[in-house]
């Protein structure tokens, strides 16, 4: 695909593009950064306004995941600011938040946030905002993080992986979350309580110890907790990758309470099994585990009735030596699972097997995304004064995923060698044209991605 040439008003149009719920014939008109129309149908363009037309190709609005682990500064060797943006624009992504880990220091003060900010000067292919961090004693510090411009505040219920991230008691919570409800910021929570009663087995390379060793009551309870504490508080709260079918029926209650709670998932909950994981196949270690097909169905049902919310990828790479791959020790192995560029199509896969379409992607990867973060009225959607953050993508198109495809630092994932449905052929971001199907065009000014700080309060 050509890229696009340099100019202030273009119009991409397409027979299928996702407005408001509908797959409808439009034309979108871009004007500088910002959509300037949506003309219907049969509408002919203003005169001197060039027209791209995409045919039967869906045109939507530039995906939002807000759960990415960039790693930037300390660890740009498990992956960076321009590996993760250059993999997400190839995804059509357009807009991340970065969790604050496994970055040294971890984003749990001012200044830190500031130090990540320096580090993504000239490196961004697509937006990217952030995420603060809650741990024991920093409930003074989240004043300043949302003065910096922090979206909100995650909390670990369990080990991070890193020592310099410890878990919070119930106790912490109750200290801050008072304090992220006056800012306006939810409390995002990694949902597993150490409840002692697990069972890893004695040979660390099978998968099914595993799974045992971080059973489901671990998330149920954690949740259960967040629940509480959010009644109690009112601070807004956000279960990260949600992996525990058994929690839907507390969430869908808390949901039905009017309480201010939401979900997420992850495309490895949804794509893959427990029972197709190889023993010592670490790539596919992540935690909460992914776990059995029965399970996965229960997520997919819960996706579809609106239980959980939307879906992001929880990209949380490491250096190969960390995955243990040799050994395939999964006790040993960093759990995290590499995916940013393949949200879409894994999800395509298997949402278009259970008779979803592309709206139920745009509001699933887009616009909740979005809102949750903040940046509902900028990001999301397809709308006049929006950012013209679009992706054109053919949902037949089929294709295998080999190492060389992939843009993010270290070619390891469990997707590799599967063969997905749905392509990206052109991202753009805030009217420019960052992938092309094939590559990321060089721009004149250099990459177009800017940090995003604050929540819009418009949104």
């Amino acid at each position: 695909m050509a890229s696009e040439p340099s100019r202030d008003r273009f119009i991409w149009r397409s027979r299928r593009v996702v407005l408001d719920g509908s797959v409808v014939p439009a034309s979108v008109l871009i004007e500088g950064e910002r959509i300037g129309a949506v003309l219907p149908d049969g509408a002919a363009a203003p005169p001197d306004v060039p027209v791209r037309d995409f045919g039967d190709r869906v045109i939507a609005p530039g995906l939002v995941d807000c759960h990415v682990h960039i790693n930037e500064p300390g660890r740009t060797d498990w992956e960076g600011f321009t590996t993760a943006t250059r993999a997400a624009a190839a995804g059509g992504v357009t807009t991340l938040v970065d969790m604050p880990l496994n970055c040294i220091p971890v984003t749990t003060r001012r200044s830190a946030l500031e130090e990540k900010l320096r580090a993504t000067a000239g490196q961004l292919h697509a937006d990217v905002g952030f995420w603060g961090g809650v741990i024991p004693g920093n409930a003074g510090e989240l004043p300043g993080l949302a003065e910096a411009g922090a979206l909100g505040c995650k909390a670990f219920l369990v080990h991070s992986g890193i020592d310099e991230f410890p878990n919070s008691t119930e106790a912490d919570l109750r200290v801050a979350m008072p304090v992220l409800r006056a800012l306006g910021l939810p409390l995002l929570a990694h949902a597993e309580l150490d409840l002692g009663d697990s069972d890893a087995g004695s040979e660390p390379s099978r998968y099914q110890g595993y799974l045992r060793s971080r059973p489901a009551a671990w998330e149920d309870a954690a949740i259960a907790l967040l629940i509480r504490l959010s009644r109690e508080t009112g601070c807004a709260v956000h279960v990260v990758h949600l992996s525990s079918a058994s929690s839907l029926p507390q969430i869908a209650r808390a949901k039905d309470e009017g309480l201010p709670l939401t979900v997420e998932t992850c495309p490895h909950y949804l794509c893959l099994e427990a029972e197709g994981i190889p023993d010592g196949a670490t790539e596919f270690k992540c935690a909460p585990p992914i776990r059995e097909n029965a399970n996965r169905e229960a997520l997919w049902m819960g996706l579809r009735q609106g239980v959980i919310d939307f879906v992001v990828s929880d990209h949380s790479p490491c250096t190969p030596a960390l995955k243990q791959r040799e050994r395939g020790d999964f006790a040993a192995a960093w759990g995290g699972i590499s995916s940013l560029q393949l949200g879409l199509p894994a999800i395509w896969t298997e949402a278009q097997r259970r008779g979803h379409d592309p709206t139920d992607l745009v509001k699933w990867m887009s616009t909740r995304p979005a809102a949750l973060a903040g940046l509902g009225a900028r990001k999301g959607r397809i709308a006049p004064g929006l950012d013209a953050d679009l992706m054109v993508w053919d949902p037949a198109g089929q294709w295998a995923v080999e190492p060389e495809s992939l843009r993010f630092r270290h070619k390891i994932s469990p997707y590799l060698g599967k063969r997905l449905q749905g392509r990206v052929e052109a991202t753009l971001l805030r009217g420019h044209l960052v992938y092309d199907g094939e590559d990321l065009p060089d721009l004149p000014a250099g990459p177009a991605g800017r940090t995003l700080l604050g929540r819009d309060t418009r949104a």
